[in-house]
């Protein structure tokens, strides 16, 4: 089943901004942030489909970030990292729809 809009387009930003693929150190923040803005259920679909891609071993590493973001604050200073990243290509950090 194709994602929605919204989720295409971030996971199409996301390829864009990471076309080497995301970093793993980068998968927890990375999540946590997404989490911020998005539903678990939404994260979880970014995160299958970002898996769907990778090696078995970056899927199950995607599977289990998106699993320790739910039981686990982050790291602060990888939060910082990765908004950095974010902003740098120019992802907004909130939803469309929060204008």
């Amino acid at each position: 089943m194709p994602l929605p809009p919204l989720l295409s387009s971030i996971v199409t930003w996301l390829r864009a901004g990471y076309p080497e693929g995301v970093p793993q150190r980068d998968y927890v923040p990375l999540f946590a942030l997404l989490a911020s803005q998005l539903t678990d259920v939404e994260v979880k679909e970014i995160g299958e489909e970002l898996a769907v891609s990778s090696d078995p071993s970056s899927q199950q590493a995607i599977r289990d970030a998106i699993e320790m973001v739910t039981h686990a604050e982050p790291n602060d200073a990888d939060v910082a990292r990765v908004r950095s990243h974010l902003a740098a290509g120019g992802w907004p950090l909130a939803r469309p729809d929060q204008g």
